[in-house]
């Protein structure tokens, strides 16, 4: 099955592709939920269930955004260059692999796209339910789940640098950047 995968994302040429959404949306998910964490960190004290739930449903309503705004967008371009195809070939494709890629590219990249933000929002979170399950961090939990999401938003940087073929440091400086401006804005909004 690995393999038959492989072969309809070469067919397609879409391995670029859900790389390029799982970062997209996985930076989408982390910003969200560093955005989140932040803005009840410079409010008045809310009960870490609350925080943990509202995280998690910014993470599930990306997740869910992310797999059908995918599907359906990728489902229409994998037609559109399907029918392309065998009208310069002028042949039905029906039984080949580029008419499998047609049905299952659009499902696995809307898998990739919605489950990064899910995955990603679940390790920030998870100083918080530690803490919530009574153990130490030796932080407070929302700072620490803010610099593990800035963390994570720095790693997605190096990793678009290294596919970039751009220094790494500076790719992943960038993304700091933003993650830390958005941070000081929601500072100054309180």
């Amino acid at each position: 099955m690995l393999k038959q995968i492989k072969t309809l994302l070469k067919v397609s040429h879409s391995e670029e592709i859900m790389r390029r959404y799982y970062v997209v949306n996985g930076f989408d998910g982390a910003l969200t939920v560093l955005g989140l964490i932040m803005g009840f960190y410079v409010s008045d004290r809310v009960d870490l269930a609350v925080v943990i739930t509202t995280c998690l449903a910014a993470a599930l309503a990306l997740c869910m955004s992310g797999i059908s705004s995918a599907y359906i967008s990728e489902a229409a371009e994998r037609r559109r260059t399907l029918a392309r195809l065998e009208k310069a070939m002028a042949a039905s494709l029906n039984d080949s692999h580029h008419a499998r890629a047609t049905t299952w590219v659009p499902w696995l990249v809307a898998l990739v796209n919605g489950v990064a933000p899910l995955l990603i929002a679940l390790v920030i979170i998870v100083p918080l339910w530690l803490a919530r399950s009574g153990i130490e961090l030796g932080l407070d939990p929302l700072p620490a789940a803010m610099a593990v999401a800035l963390v994570i938003i720095f790693l997605l940087g190096v990793f678009l640098g290294r596919v970039g073929g751009t220094f790494w440091l500076w790719s992943g400086l960038q993304s700091l950047t933003v993650a830390l401006v958005t941070v000081g804005l929601i500072y100054l909004i309180n």
